[in-house]
């Protein structure tokens, strides 16, 4: 009895880690919820405390140049008012832990401009930004009149998608758990340069190629 259970504490901590990622049902609602958690945080408690709380550890941002967030968000004080958003489209990756967001902002001067913000799950399952990025506007976009919510098809793993990648035997060490392939339905790219002009764009699998769902193109700096 001693043995099984010696046998048994060894043998959960190799089960645990073996775990693969977690699924997520792919609910742009859960993105809105998590983008207006967002703004109500900068409204109450300051623009960059909001964005320093809701970052992920490797999250960018362009200020112009590319950096990363935390360290330039370290200590930095609030502005008097902040800025203020609204997604009006979202779009999510086959698995649930890839989404971008993109809309309109207005900070109290009047001015205004769009976003586009990259989201992604932790470890916990909360929505963490990775990316996020903007520019001015001489006139606010045109909002839809309904938040337009997408989510990519699937590109692996489902019936109908093709012969599935080749799978290696299984692992003893790992009790045969094999890990959730990438998920490759959702992609993004930020092309900087160093007069401070970017491109950032968004692809989403649609089941027979990649559709580019945001084209966001950034003039370099006066």
């Amino acid at each position: 009895m001693k043995a099984r259970a010696a046998l048994l504490a060894l043998t959960l901590p190799a089960l645990v880690g073996a775990r693969p990622p977690m699924r997520y049902q792919p609910d742009p609602s859960s993105v809105f919820a998590a983008e207006l958690a967002f703004n109500r945080l900068a409204q109450q408690k300051g623009q960059w405390t909001a964005f320093r709380a809701t970052a992920a550890d490797e999250a960018v941002m362009f200020v112009p140049q590319r950096v990363l967030a935390k360290q330039w968000l370290k200590g930095r004080a609030d502005p008097p008012a902040p800025v203020s958003w609204t997604p009006s489209a979202i779009y999510v990756s086959c698995d649930g832990n890839l989404a971008a967001s993109t809309g309109g902002w207005k900070r109290p001067d009047g001015s205004v401009g769009y976003f586009t913000t990259i989201w992604q799950r932790d470890r916990k399952g909360e929505w963490k930004w990775i990316m996020d990025h903007g520019d001015t506007l001489a006139s606010a976009r045109e909002a839809p009149e309904f938040l337009i919510g997408k989510v990519a098809t699937c590109k692996r793993g489902r019936a109908g998608d093709g012969p599935r990648p080749a799978v290696p035997p299984p692992d003893r060490k790992t009790s045969g758990i094999q890990p959730v392939p990438r998920d490759e339905s959702l992609s993004w790219s930020a092309e900087a340069a160093a007069d401070g002009s970017r491109r950032v764009t968004v692809r989403m699998w649609n089941g027979a190629g990649y559709e580019t769902v945001i084209d966001d193109r950034v003039a370099a700096a006066p």
